[in-house]
């Protein structure tokens, strides 16, 4: 197997997307928490489709957190877990007002305080309404980081993480973050990963590698 350094592969990264970014729709940083919390085990389609009905009735923290929570959960009904979640984004408004004076907290521990924000939502919070440098790890960053090469299989999230944080320049965690989304969401996937276009193969630790079959 080859090797390809850190810096090697942020260049193939760039190249392949050079214009990642957060597909949740939102306007401020509100609507971009409470995306972050529905889409948890879901889609950021799913999400974006339930979103837009869900803001118009609760345009801000005040009104989701005083929400009805039998509406809230008719609203995102479509998504995955919706009872938790509408509780979780209730809940989050509620903190948000009662903890904070009704503006979102911008550190880790202050954000996971709050429902339905772990250390991988509140990294996408930090990131995303407050360009703090962030590198939040999802189930594509994991699955990315360990097929090549930058995390070990047995590692979880946190040790994942630390690694990528040790091996990425500060200024690039917020952009790799989006660009490995976007690489395993749309050419690494889980259980079938178009291999013939990409351009880490022989440093890959996949052992099921999918390569199509050539006339």
């Amino acid at each position: 197997m080859k090797h390809m350094t850190p810096s090697e592969i942020l260049e193939h990264l760039d190249q392949l997307y050079p214009d990642a970014k957060c597909e949740l729709h939102h306007k401020n940083a509100y609507e971009m928490a409470v995306a972050v919390i529905l889409s948890a085990q879901t889609t950021d389609a799913s999400v974006n489709r339930v979103t837009p009905a869900l803001f118009e009735k609760y345009p801000d923290i005040d009104s989701l957190a005083d929400g009805d929570l039998h509406e809230i959960e008719e609203i995102i009904s479509s998504l995955g877990l919706y009872r938790n979640k509408a509780r979780s984004i209730k809940g989050f408004a509620k903190g948000v007002r009662d903890q904070f004076g009704g503006e979102i907290p911008q550190t880790i521990e202050e954000l996971t305080t709050l429902a339905g924000v772990g250390r991988k939502c509140a990294n996408v919070i930090q990131s995303e309404c407050f360009e703090i440098p962030a590198l939040a790890v999802d189930t594509h960053v994991s699955r990315v980081s360990k097929r090549l090469g930058l995390a070990y299989a047995k590692d979880d999230v946190d040790t994942i993480e630390r690694k990528l944080k040790r091996k990425v320049p500060k200024e690039r965690w917020i952009k790799t973050h989006h660009q490995m989304i976007f690489f395993g969401r749309y050419l690494c996937h889980s259980r079938s990963p178009e291999c013939d276009r990409c351009p880490f193969t022989e440093i890959c630790h996949e052992k099921n590698k999918n390569f199509k079959d050539k006339e």
